[in-house]
């Protein structure tokens, strides 16, 4: 696709999602997730749950991936992340978590927790990355195949000011 094709990283934004987004966003998810969250589940999140935040990036108006956390009391558990396929290779990821996690940080939380497939390599790589270290697993977590989660935390007093990179 053009947009893909003639890259322009300076066109991508971060911002807040908001309802007439989750439509796009689950594009996002359903290319991304072999059980993708439903409409539902987004539109539950944005809607009812006071402690979910969730942003989108943006390229030229189009959303190419999304995050969302968590805020409880000074802990911050990110929900999912995601990035079009189209769009990966592109150091996205850490755009957007680096993004998540300066919001995290602007809300007084001290500590931030995930789970992640634990054949998921490359986002775990990128985890580590940004701080987070192994905690624990959690057996049988994804629904879709009983896959199990690997735990993971990062003090983000140890993470230090998180600013994108392009």
């Amino acid at each position: 696709m053009a947009l893909a094709e003639a890259w322009d990283p300076a066109a991508v934004s971060m911002r807040n999602m908001r309802l007439q987004d989750v439509d796009f966003v689950l594009r996002v998810e359903r290319r991304s997730f072999s059980a993708p969250w439903s409409r539902q589940a987004f539109t539950t999140e944005l809607v009812d749950n006071q402690f979910a935040r969730y942003w989108v990036l943006e390229y030229h108006g189009r959303i190419i991936g999304y995050a969302g956390v968590w805020l409880i009391v000074d802990e911050g558990h990110i929900t999912n992340i995601a990035i079009d396929p189209e769009f990966r290779g592109r150091r996205l990821g850490e755009r957007l978590m680096r993004g998540l996690l300066a919001q995290c940080l602007a809300n007084g939380m001290k500590r931030v927790t995930l789970e992640v497939r634990v054949t998921n390599g490359v986002a775990q790589n990128l985890y580590r990355k940004l701080g987070f270290v192994d905690s624990g697993v959690r057996k049988g977590y994804y629904t879709d195949n009983r896959e199990d989660a690997l735990i993971m935390w990062a003090e983000l007093s140890s993470i230090g000011p998180q600013k994108p990179q392009d």
